[in-house]
Formats: C-alpha cells, structure tokens, sequence
C-alpha cells in the first residue's frame, strides 16, 4: 500500500512538471512569434514617437490591434490631448503584453485605452484565456505606475466575424465586470452603439467587413470621448 502511495505521488509530480514544461515551451514559442511578426512593425512605430512625442506633456495611449491603428483621424480628434496611437495590425493580447514595454510603458502614460480580443477570439482563444492575459497586461502597466487610468474597449461587432458573436458577447462581459472591480479600469462599450437593436450596422464599415470607415470611427469617437476628456 505504501509502495502505491509512492508511486501515486511521482506520477502526479511527473504530470506537473510535464504541463510546466509544456506551458514554458507555449509562453516561448508566443514570444518568438510575436517578436518575428511584428518587430518591424513596432519599431517603425517607436521611432515615429521618439521625435514627435513631448515629455513634458501628459500622454495618453491608445494601442491594440488594426482598428485602433486604422484609426486615422484619432489624434486630430481630441485635439487638447497628446495621443500616442500604438495599435499594430493584426496583433492579440499576448504580443501586446510581449511589447508592453515598447509600445505602452514607455511613455508613462496617463490613461492608456486597450483594445485586443478581437483576433484573439477569431483564432479559437477562448475568452477565459484572454482575459487572463488582459489581466498580466493590466498588473504590467500597474507596476510602472499605479495611478495609470486602464480603459479596456469592448471586442466590436462586425460583418466578417458575426457568427462568433456570442463569444465577443461574452468576453465583453467578463470586461465590464473586471473593470467594477477596480477603481483605476475602466470599460468603454462600443459593442452596443455599433447595432441598430440587435441588427448590426452594416454601412459603417469598409470592403472586408471587419475594419471600419469613418462612420464607425465616429460612432467610437462618441463612446470614447468623455473617458478621454474626463480627468
């Protein structure tokens, strides 16, 4: 009986270590990836900040995937603010985090508005796991400074991806109820303003069915605007 008990207890030791290993291998290869795909991309972003962006002034960050880097017309639309538009195309929750230090912290942000998920669950994540990592991207940028305001921007509808909604229905969920919890989150909804009642709003956005005009921009700019003029 003695002997089993050992036995019971190295085959469930062998298991730990076998899913630490295969977790360490996973967190590897994300970061490897992220870092192929989009350095250049996020360097070309860097070194456009690095001679434009003015210390002196209080910044404000926007980044996430290619609906905040389409986002065009964002630092002309709020005019008294100094808006760094840090989006990279295509990008999930985990590269965020992988470039957190490039394309959020380093400029000592005063609120920083994050919009990922999208491609996250497009990919088969599911919204647990998103969540999760939205969690160690918000614990990141509260480490470099505690009084940075973190507004998390609902996952959109759209044309191209409506039969997953349920799934962005229920991450945007789990959003909201994560930002009740602390004073310093927020959560901007743009889900709800982007339908007609339960009819998504087809004219607002472009060819592809993902990305929006700027109808659609317009429609964020007014879910946006007073997390952003508000002190």
């Amino acid at each position: 009986m003695q002997h089993k008990n050992h036995y019971s207890t190295e085959l469930k030791i062998g298991k730990l270590f076998l899913l630490y290993f295969c977790l360490t291998l996973s967190s590897f290869y994300c970061s490897a990836q992220s870092e192929i795909t989009f350095s250049n991309e996020v360097n070309a972003i860097t070194a456009k900040y690095d001679t434009i962006w003015d210390t002196n002034r209080e910044t404000i960050v926007f980044t996430g995937s290619s609906s905040v880097r389409l986002w065009k017309k964002l630092e002309e639309e709020f005019p008294d603010h100094q808006i760094l538009n840090s989006g990279f195309g295509g990008s999930q929750a985990s590269d965020l985090l992988y470039f957190i230090d490039e394309l959020v912290l380093s400029y000592n942000p005063k609120k920083v508005f994050i919009y990922e998920g999208d491609n996250d669950l497009w990919a088969k994540k599911r919204p647990n796991q998103v969540l999760d990592t939205t969690e160690d991207i918000i614990r990141r940028i509260k480490a470099n400074s505690p009084s940075t305001q973190i507004i998390l921007i609902a996952a959109k509808p759209s044309i191209s991806r409506w039969e997953i909604r349920r799934k962005y229905k229920k991450l945007n969920r789990k959003f909201e109820r994560l930002a009740k919890k602390d004073i310093q989150l927020d959560f901007v909804d743009v889900w709800h303003p982007m339908l007609n009642n339960r009819k998504l709003i087809t004219d607002i956005f472009i060819e592809d069915g993902l990305h929006m005009n700027q109808k659609g921009y317009d429609i964020w700019y007014e879910a946006m605007k007073n997390f952003v003029n508000n002190p």
